[in-house]
Formats: structure tokens, C-alpha cells, sequence
């Protein structure tokens, strides 16, 4: 009997090899390429189209208008969505297992079937344990379709027959296809079957959840290609020790990027976060040294964030080491406060913590960073009620932050009272309760922090 026919693809990128080698040829990504079975050329329903083809058309001429959303019932998951979600709409959601990816998506199945039709697919669990986290969770369950099934074509076939405005798939690696020899959760296997089902959402207009495995790097398991095929992405972030969750949108044609929801997981499942600046503050009964509050934004919603440093005395290789924050910035933004404000920390070993495990990439954090840095060092406490936010540069300028007077009109509202910010984020009109030091560069910032003592 002739030996099947193999070939390598590329868990990053999808690509294949007829060879493996320790480099895809086609993203440049190192041991990736992992040994399938060849599927045939002419393989029926391979490569169809996700949707009916269009006549071609002028873009102006071409009618504009907005997506109808229908909420989940959870606002904190509506959020990140942009308000709800879209009919034909494909959503693919990750994180780590345990973290509560099927307490969430179960909840909303159960407040959407209040609204419409539903379904949920469960590929690694029984209806029975379905049944008995509904039961935990407090859901009555009544109008909730379940199927435990992890064969494509009985799924499509079934999304067929109960037209479903919505449907869960949990999770898509567990799913195979009749058409593919390869095994569930292979590349070809996900590639396929992520294309199949965005192909009969976007045709019979049904929102539909893919839930996704992660890696050990926190990234979606299998291709990237899967991430190009829906429209939403999400990811789920939490340390399964803490009773905080976060989701984040990483990629939405349907709203903003980089909006996230927070959620307290509860005995009666996860429930949104109506205040999220409380998780991130400590609650310090006096100021203690190396301790800033950050005005942050995460999509259109700023958040308060206590960013804590510690300044100690290093041995002959003093250790810089940044929890939520870019370790490289760090040792930037350190020589920039030597150089440019006199502030040496050479000899010491300067650590750097966002509170409540939230990640912090955007540049506005640079001040925040530096003056909790020269609190901790000097041993002072900064004020009570005390902000700041604005970008560092090499030249030891203070950059403005977008949206500055929504941060600091943020910070008013929660109490805050002194702020230190870049010049062109000073408003125009004083804000009531809130004083405001801008500054032009780090000199300066820290000559104020000194005034304040």
C-alpha cells in the first residue's frame, strides 16, 4: 500500500513545505512547521468563497449604513464588542484554560435567548457538565439549544435546521472535518473549519463565538490566518489566582481596538466591573514612597493605574525589572532622568509594578514612571490625591498625551486633586477641584515634585 503523501505547515503562518525545515519560508518563523497529510488538489468545498460574490460598484455610490447590535446582556462584554453583536459577525475569543472563556459566553447564550435563537456547540464537554455549570451559575437555561458535537458537516447541518441567530463554538480546535484526513486541532483542520463556519455565518446572517485555545506564550493556538478570517478578536487576561478578569479587542471591524472589559469572577459567574480604577489602586491608609497613580487609556475608557517603583541598593550588576511595563523603557527612561535631571540610579536596582496585573503599552506612562522612581529614591511620599501622565523623551522633553482633558476630568471625578502634566495638555479651563502643574520637560516635573514636599 503506498505511503500517504505528507507535508509541513506552518502553525504561525499556514503555509506549507514539502520538506521541513527550522525556518517557514513564508514568515520567517523558527520550528514551526509541523508533518501533515497531504489532502488531495481537487477536494470539493476546499476553497469556496465566504461569501456570494458582488457586481463591482462605485464607493460613493455604494449605500452606507451602521450595523444593528443586539446586547449580550453583559455591558462590560458589549463594550469591547462596540455595543453588542452584529448579525453575520464572526468573533474569535481567547485565553487560558480556566480563566472563564465558557462562564461567559454560557451567561450570555442565556440573557441573548431571552431575545432570539441561540446555540450553543460544545466540542469538549458533555451536555450534562453543560447543564450542571448553568445550574452553578444560576441560569435557568430554558430557551438554550445545546449540541456536543465535534464533526463540522453535523454542525453545519445543524446550524442549518435550527437557524440561529447566535451560536457559540466551543472551542474550534476540537473540530474536524470529513474532507481533511488530518487530525482534530491540526492546522489544516482549524484553517478549514474557522472558514466553513465564518462562511455560513456571513450567508444566514448568524453571530457566531469561536472560542480559541492559547499557547504557552499567551498567543491564539494554531494559524494566523485564523485571526484575517473573523472580524473580532478578543482575548481573555486574568491570573486564574485573582478574582479580576480582563477582555481585550485586538482586532474589531466593528468598533474600537484596544477597548477592554473588566469582570469580577463571582459564585454566580462573571459579573461586569462598574468602577475598574478601584482594581488598580491600592488602598494605602496614608502616601507611601515610590507609589504614582497613572491616568491611562484603554480604547475610549481611561483608568486609573498605580504604578509602584523600588529604588534599593544594587550589587556590582544592579537589576532593572518591570512588571506591566516594557523592560527596555525603563533602562531609557533611567538614563534620560540622569542625563537630563541629575538623578542617578546606576548603582541601584530600580523595579517597576503596575498594580492589579493590568499591562501598560502606550507612552503617556513615562512620566508616572519617573516621578514614582524619584519618590521611592528620596524616600518622600508623593501628595494625597496625586496624578500624572505625559511621554518622556530623549531629550528629556515632556510629550503631550491624546485625550488629556478626559484623563484629567477622569481623575477629578474619583477625588484626585494635584496632577502634573506635558504643557499642551494643560486646560483651558481650570477644572474644579483638580490644580495642574504643566511642565516642558523632566527638570521641571521633578523641580515641581520638590515644591510640593
Amino acid at each position: 500500500m503506498a505511503k500517504e503523501k505528507t507535508v509541513y505547515s506552518c502553525s504561525e503562518c499556514g503555509g506549507s513545505s514539502p520538506k521541513w525545515l527550522g525556518k517557514c519560508p513564508h514568515c520567517g518563523a523558527w520550528n514551526t512547521l509541523i508533518e501533515t497529510v497531504a489532502e488531495p488538489t481537487g477536494g470539493k468545498n476546499r476553497f469556496q468563497a465566504l461569501a456570494r460574490s458582488q457586481p463591482v460598484a462605485t464607493l460613493s455610490e455604494i449605500e452606507a449604513s451602521d450595523y444593528e447590535r443586539t446586547p449580550t446582556g453583559q455591558e462590560e462584554l458589549d463594550r469591547v464588542l462596540g455595543g453588542g453583536i452584529v448579525a453575520g459577525g464572526v468573533v474569535l475569543i481567547g485565553g487560558d484554560p480556566g480563566i472563564g472563556k465558557s462562564t461567559l459566553l454560557l451567561q450570555a447564550v442565556d440573557a441573548l435567548s431571552q431575545q432570539c435563537k441561540v446555540l450553543y456547540v460544545t466540542g469538549e464537554e458533555s451536555g450534562a457538565q453543560v447543564a450542571m455549570r448553568a445550574r452553578r451559575l444560576g441560569l435557568s437555561g430554558a430557551q438554550v439549544r445545546v449540541l456536543a458535537e465535534i464533526n463540522l458537516e453535523k454542525i453545519l447541518a445543524t446550524l442549518e435546521t435550527e437557524a440561529p441567530a447566535f451560536c457559540v463554538i466551543d472551542s474550534i480546535q476540537t473540530l474536524y472535518s470529513d474532507q481533511l484526513s488530518s487530525a482534530p486541532g491540526s492546522v489544516a483542520q482549524v484553517r478549514e473549519c474557522a472558514a466553513q463556519l465564518t462562511r455560513t455565518a456571513k450567508a444566514g446572517g448568524c453571530a457566531m463565538v469561536l472560542v480559541g485555545h492559547v499557547t504557552k506564550e499567551g498567543a491564539l493556538a494554531g494559524p494566523r490566518v485564523l485571526e484575517h478570517i473573523v472580524d473580532t478578536v478578543l482575548y481573555f487576561e486574568g491570573d486564574t489566582h485573582s478574582s479580576f478578569r480582563l477582555v481585550r479587542a485586538i482586532k474589531n471591524r466593528f468598533g474600537a481596538v484596544n477597548e477592554i472589559g473588566v469582570f469580577a469572577m463571582t459564585d454566580k459567574g462573571l459579573k461586569g466591573v462598574a468602577n475598574p480604577s478601584a482594581i488598580f489602586l491600592s488602598t494605602h491608609g496614608e502616601p507611601v514612597p515610590g507609589s504614582c497613580v497613572l491616568v491611562t487609556l484603554e480604547g475610549t475608557r481611561p483608568l486609573l493605574v498605580e504604578l509602584q517603583a523600588l529604588v534599593d541598593s544594587g550589587g556590582p550588576s544592579p537589576r532593572r525589572l518591570s512588571v506591566g511595563l516594557d523592560r527596555d523603557r525603563l533602562a531609557m527612561l533611567l538614563a534620560v532622568l540622569h542625563r537630563h535631571a541629575g538623578v542617578s540610579t546606576g548603582d541601584q536596582d530600580v523595579f517597576v509594578n503596575a498594580v492589579g496585573g493590568v499591562r501598560i503599552s502606550e507612552p503617556a506612562a513615562d512620566l508616572a514612571v519617573l516621578l514614582a522612581i524619584q519618590s521611592s529614591l528620596r524616600g518622600r511620599a508623593l501628595p494625597r490625591g496625586f496624578i500624572a501622565f505625559g511621554e518622556v523623551g530623549l531629550a528629556g522633553e515632556v510629550r503631550p498625551a491624546p485625550r488629556g482633558q478626559e484623563r484629567l476630568k477622569e481623575a477629578a471625578k474619583l477625588g484626585f486633586s494635584v496632577a502634573v502634566v506635558p504643557k499642551a495638555n494643560a486646560p483651558k479651563k481650570d477644572i474644579e477641584g483638580l490644580t495642574v502643574h504643566a511642565v516642558d520637560r523632566i527638570e521641571d516635573a521633578i523641580a515641581v515634585l520638590r515644591g510640593l514636599d
